[in-house]
This record gives C-alpha cells, sequence and structure tokens, in this order.
C-alpha cells in the first residue's frame, strides 16, 4: 500500500471509530426526523382544561354567534366588566366586550385577559364576527343574492405546469418542490464543505502543536502527509453523508407510517405514479386528488440519481479545494486564535456563495445564478440550486472542469506552504511570508 494509501486508511479508521462519530451520526437522523414528527404529535394533543369565554354583548347581536369548542366555552355575562376584571374568580378566562354596532363601529369589540390572549382564540373571535359582518354588511346592498353571487365569482386559478421529456412523455412539475430540493442539498453541501474542511484544518493543528507531524515527515513526504490527510477526512464525510440519508430516510417512512396510519393505501400511490408517468388523469379524478398524493407525483419529476452523482461530483470538488486551503492554514499557525486572519476571505466566499444561492432560487437561468455555478470557488453550492431545473449539460461540465482544474491548482499551491508551516512553530507568518514559501524549491 503507498504512503497516502496508509494515511488515508489512518484518518479514516481513527476518526469512524471514535464515539463521537457514531453518536452524531446516528443521533442525528433521529433529531431532524424529531423536528419533524414531535410538533406533528404534540399538537394532536389536546389539552383537558376548558377555559371559560364571558362575553358581554350591549347590543344583544353578536353573544348568539359564538358556539363551544374544545378549549372554550362561552358564556353570556350578567355582571359589568369592572366587576369581572376586580373578581376573584378564576375561572373565567377572558372577557368579550362588545359595545356598539360593530358595522358602525369596528372598534367596539375588546378581548380582556388577565393572561396572554392564545391565538386560537382571537382566531375563534374574529372569524364568528368577520363572517356575520361580512353577512350582514352584504345584506345592506340589497342585492339579491349577493352572496352567491360573490362566492361564485370568487375564483382561485392555479396554472398547471407540465415537463414534457425527449420521448413525448409528459409529468407534472413544481417550480417549488424543485426549489425545495435544490435548496436542501445548497445547504447540506455548504455545511459539509465548511464541517469537514474545518476538521483539517483542526487536524494538522493538533499534529503539529503535539509534534506529531515532526516524526511522520521523517517518512512522508509533507505532500503525501496533506493528501492523506484530506482524502482520509473527506471519505469519513462521504461515509457520514450516506449513514444519515439512509437512517433519515428510514425514520421518515416510519414515522410517516405511525403518525398516518398507513392510511395512503396503493392505489393512491399507483395513481399518483400513473399521473406522474402520463400527465393525465381519467375523469374528475384529478381535481379531488389528495395532496399528498400530487406531491409524490411532483417528486417523482425529479432527477433524483442525477442530482445525488453530481452533487457527489461537486462535493468532492468543492471539499478538496477547501480542504486544501484548511490544510495550509493549519500547517501555517500555532493557535486557533491565529486562524482568525486568514478564514476571513474563506468565510466570506462561503457565505457569499450560500446567499447567491438563496437568491438564484427565483431566477435559476439568471446571470447570477449562471456565474456563480460556473466560478470554482461557489460552484459546489450554488450549482445544487440548479441541477433540479435540468440545466444544459454543457454547463454542467463546463463547471465541473473549473473546478476540478482550480482544485488542483489550488492543492498544488497549499502543498507547498504545508511543507514549510507544517514545521515552523513559535511565529504566526505574514501573507507575505507565505507567498515567499511558494516560491521555494
Amino acid at each position: 500500500m503507498s504512503k497516502i494509501g496508509i494515511i488515508i486508511k489512518r484518518e479514516y479508521l481513527n476518526r469512524v471509530s471514535k464515539k463521537s462519530f457514531l453518536i452524531l451520526t446516528f443521533l442525528t437522523p433521529i433529531l431532524f426526523s424529531a423536528l419533524i414528527f414531535v410538533p406533528l404529535w404534540l399538537s394532536s394533543i389536546k389539552g383537558d382544561e376548558v377555559k371559560n369565554v364571558v362575553i358581554l354583548d350591549r347590543t344583544g347581536v353578536y353573544a348568539p354567534l359564538f358556539e363551544n369548542t374544545d378549549n372554550y366555552k362561552f358564556i353570556a355575562g350578567t355582571e359589568s366588566l369592572e366587576k369581572y376584571k376586580s373578581s376573584d374568580d378564576k375561572s373565567v378566562f377572558a372577557i368579550l366586550s362588545i359595545t356598539d354596532n360593530l358595522l358602525e363601529n369596528p372598534k367596539a369589540a375588546t378581548l380582556y385577559s388577565e393572561k396572554q390572549i392564545p391565538g386560537e382564540l382571537s382566531r375563534i373571535v374574529n372569524q364568528t364576527l368577520s363572517r356575520y359582518l361580512e353577512n350582514a354588511k352584504m345584506a345592506t346592498y340589497n342585492i339579491p343574492n349577493l352572496k352567491e353571487i360573490i362566492k361564485e365569482s370568487q375564483i382561485k386559478f392555479e396554472i398547471n405546469t407540465i415537463k414534457w421529456s425527449e420521448d413525448g412523455g409528459e409529468s407534472e412539475s413544481s417550480a417549488l418542490v424543485a426549489s425545495i430540493v435544490g435548496m436542501l442539498f445548497t445547504v447540506i453541501s455548504y455545511m459539509f464543505i465548511m464541517v469537514y474542511g474545518a476538521m483539517v484544518m483542526q487536524g494538522v493543528m493538533e499534529e503539529k502543536t503535539n509534534r506529531i507531524v515532526e516524526l511522520m515527515v521523517s517518512s512522508v513526504r509533507p505532500f503525501q502527509l496533506m493528501m492523506g490527510k484530506i482524502i482520509g477526512i473527506g471519505f469519513v464525510g462521504l461515509t457520514q453523508m450516506l449513514l444519515w440519508a439512509i437512517l433519515t430516510l428510514t425514520l421518515i417512512m416510519g414515522g410517516q407510517f405511525l403518525f398516518m396510519g398507513g392510511t395512503v393505501d396503493a392505489q393512491m400511490m399507483q395513481q399518483g405514479a400513473m399521473m406522474s408517468a402520463n400527465g393525465t388523469m381519467p375523469g374528475m379524478a384529478e381535481a379531488s386528488q389528495e395532496p399528498a398524493v400530487k406531491i409524490l407525483g411532483m417528486l417523482q419529476t425529479i432527477n433524483w440519481a442525477e442530482i445525488g452523482f453530481f452533487f457527489v461530483i461537486y462535493f468532492i470538488g468543492g471539499y478538496m479545494l477547501y480542504a486544501s486551503v484548511f490544510a495550509a492554514i493549519g500547517s501555517a499557525v500555532d493557535s486557533q486564535e491565529d486562524t482568525q486572519q486568514f478564514m476571513t476571505p474563506i468565510m466570506v466566499f462561503m457565505m457569499f456563495s450560500l446567499y447567491a444561492g438563496i437568491y438564484s432560487m427565483e431566477n435559476p437561468d439568471g446571470p447570477l445564478a449562471f456565474w456563480c455555478s460556473i466560478i470554482p470557488f461557489t460552484s459546489p453550492i450554488v450549482m445544487m440550486i440548479r441541477l433540479p431545473f435540468e440545466i444544459p449539460l454543457w454547463e454542467k461540465l463546463l463547471s465541473i472542469g473549473l473546478l476540478y482544474i482550480t482544485f488542483i491548482g489550488i492543492i498544488w499551491f497549499s502543498a507547498k506552504i504545508y511543507r514549510v508551516g507544517i514545521l515552523m512553530y513559535g511565529k504566526k507568518p505574514t501573507i507575505k511570508e507565505m507567498i515567499k514559501w511558494l516560491k521555494y524549491k
């Protein structure tokens, strides 16, 4: 086995065998799934306490409109507002005071409570009064069947978006779904490049501080040591991503079955797949289909295999580019505090890439999205937002070619800095000195 291979094996096995790696790898998908399903479960739990809401209606018109719910009981008040507010009776949670005709005076209704008014109670009161006032206002126009006319005139239009393939097949698509998928991969790419790039820098600094590197460079060249460390940690990242993807998918599918009770039957799934394949549904089934089946059909229009393939390609290129820079920085300094001077430009590039990806969601073929997906320092992140929109092949090849050529050049420069800085102690070099290191033979 080559020396680089031995270093790769050492870095990989040393990190994947740590308890922190195993705990983080298996715990993160559980936390991610919990963020999705725990709020859903908690929202389904109803409290046993029913809160009393007193209605003081001087007009006598609005009090009968309110109906009791699982959480609130509406009671007609018999005392004045001041007596209820000064009373020691804690059974009254809130007081709704209506002092005038709300059509003429919309400010005549006020909801009082000793505690903060919950959003659910405010929504019930607003919706109940709004429905009555709308009907009352329409009645003042003395137009027969005005309510039915307005209801029929309200049209919610949503354009159907259809994507066709080279063989003439059609499938329903969604720009929103494509944007969400692209944004998900953009954030993942950003996080992993940052996390594992910083891990390379931290590992180099630890070996330099502990003087272990002095023993290692006696048997291997600094370039071999740097490349072995970068590639080994990169394999750790790919392993963790693969495990996260498998575990997260398993947990989400299990949680979906648990919380939905397996209600999505096979026939509905088959209909969704058929609609995705040919873009049509017999009769009026399309108008009444379940949202989950519709989303399923749209998700099936995403070329997951292509996106996954290019995600790995761009992750490797982006990671190698930034990790080599991080390795050079780690070799040139002795402490974490000294890295800030050199890390600031890198962080600016990374943050700009993330925001460029976010702003490219609305126009994935615009100048910002195009150029940032071509420039090597931003393409690993920005290109992820464009891939679900099926950009031309030549753009992908050009972007990947420039990215890999650039990271090879950056590795060459970083290796020259690394071989000098890794054995230098007690002095924080300036950028001018690091440029001189590039000229050493």
